[in-house]
């Protein structure tokens, strides 16, 4: 089956420049396309699209709100593809229900490569991305949600630790080296947590991560 994709932003030749990239590669499909956050909101619970590219700064509706929208009603999932330098807004995607946020000045490969990710339900955080989460949260204290409290008393110290590298970044492999166990191991320690947690994905772990205390700037 193919992945079908829709493409959200204000910019025409940036959508042109995805859908030759998209239709040129195996196993994709541009299902459609949306100038503004309203557009993407409509067309994806009328096309119904695996995964979301979308843009955060738009007239009207913002990538944010949208994604928000979308996530919600489940429709599809969404990765924010945008320009890193001039967005603040990093946080916000992701707290909104974003899988993924990816730079534009990343490699096409990449880019293709994320979306299969997001598509096959798992997540994906550019490396700088992780850092502007870092910077997000420099000088505030930790703040727990009211309902993260009970679910985190339930997380073993290794488990902590898994917890600790995930919101540092690193892969399932990077933390099986890092912690001298297998990438099974590793793997099987982040699924606990994801349902410890109730985190939907690795995105809301990194936010956990942060929101316990546990990665600090």
């Amino acid at each position: 089956m193919s992945v079908r994709v829709m493409l959200v932003d204000d910019q025409p030749l940036i959508r042109s420049a995805l859908r030759v990239l998209i239709e040129g590669t195996e196993g994709m499909d541009v299902a459609g396309e949306a100038a503004s956050g309203a557009e993407a909101v409509r067309l994806t619970a009328d096309l119904r699209p695996d995964v979301v590219v979308m843009d955060i700064r738009m007239p009207g509706m913002d990538g944010i709100e949208a994604t928000r929208l979308i996530t919600a009603s489940g429709a599809a999932r969404v990765l924010i593809l945008t320009t890193f330098d001039d967005d603040d807004y990093v946080y916000g995607a992701l707290r909104a229900g974003a899988s993924g946020f990816l730079v534009k000045d990343m490699a096409l490969e990449e880019i293709l490569g994320a979306i299969r990710v997001v598509a096959g339900g798992d997540a994906l955080i550019a490396p700088s991305v992780t850092r502007r989460l870092i910077s997000e949260f420099a000088g505030r204290p930790a703040v727990v949600p009211a309902a993260a409290r009970p679910m985190a008393d339930g997380v073993t110290e290794r488990e902590r630790e898994v917890l600790t590298l995930v919101g540092q970044g690193l892969s399932n492999t990077e933390i099986a080296a890092r912690l001298f166990i297998s990438v099974a191991t590793a793997k099987a320690h982040v699924a606990r947590l994801l349902s410890k947690l109730g985190a939907r994905d690795r995105v809301q772990l990194v936010i956990f991560a942060y929101e316990l205390g546990l990665v600090q700037p």
